[in-house]
């Protein structure tokens, strides 16, 4: 196991391995966003801008048509906190008490996205150090911003027929999730009730539910805490 007291030049080096697989799962979608920044007829520094100051992942695909369409800055915020409000729940178990110094943590706020979350989050990371949470964090910022920017000047180059490229998150997603199951050593509990969830607020609340899917999940994870913790106290 790798000490969490690694000095900083084997910090940055770890997150570099840390985030690889991840990372190189970001380029087709950043060359994505940065290719739909050119066609939406918007300037090519537009998308490194964005990438790098905004860093909003689904957001900024949104917001692209939003600008284009000279949306009022009131629309755009009502989105951005609609799609963006998942990190509210992100940020019970992200961690951030970790992290050290103002700078650091508000920079670890800012970068908080939901690769960075799910790999931070898990079993193997409650030894990492401050250092090392930042530049997993940093690497994936460049990720995104470089290939955002690489997408925005080279996607002329890209044919109209590649697919698949918009599918990239998704698939990303996916095997995280998967990772993180693994790491619950089996508390089926937990992936169940994430679906039933998901289910519901889709069923009940489909133009919100990726919010109400995770009010939902906050709140049965509470009873079902809450309900263990009794079962202990009684034994």
């Amino acid at each position: 196991m790798i000490s969490s007291a690694a000095p900083p030049a084997s910090a940055a080096r770890v997150a570099f391995h840390d985030c690889a697989a991840v990372g190189l799962g970001m380029l087709p979608l950043g060359l994505a966003f940065g290719a739909l920044v050119v066609q939406s007829g918007l300037d090519r520094w537009w998308a490194g801008l964005s990438a790098a100051l905004i860093y909003g992942g689904s957001f900024e695909f949104l917001l692209i048509g939003m600008v284009a369409a000279a949306a009022p800055l009131g629309s755009i915020a009502v989105a951005a906190f609609l799609v963006q409000a998942r990190h509210v729940f992100y940020a019970l178990s992200f961690p951030l008490h970790r992290v050290r110094g103002r700078i650091a943590k508000t920079y670890s706020t800012f970068a908080l996205t939901d690769e960075a979350y799910a790999l931070t989050a898990g079993e193997q990371a409650r030894t990492w150090s401050s250092r090392r949470i930042l530049w997993l964090q940093f690497y994936m910022h460049l990720y995104w911003a470089g290939s955002a920017t690489a997408g925005a000047l080279l996607g002329s180059l890209i044919p109209d027929g590649v697919t698949g490229l918009d599918f990239a998150l998704t698939a990303l997603l996916v095997v995280l999730a998967l990772d993180a199951v693994r790491d619950l050593r089996g508390d089926l509990p937990t992936p169940v009730l994430a679906l039933l969830c998901a289910l519901a607020a889709r069923l009940l609340f489909p133009h919100q539910m990726l919010l109400a899917a995770f009010a939902l999940f906050t709140a049965g994870l509470l009873a079902h805490h809450l309900a263990t913790r009794r079962r202990t106290a009684h034994v």
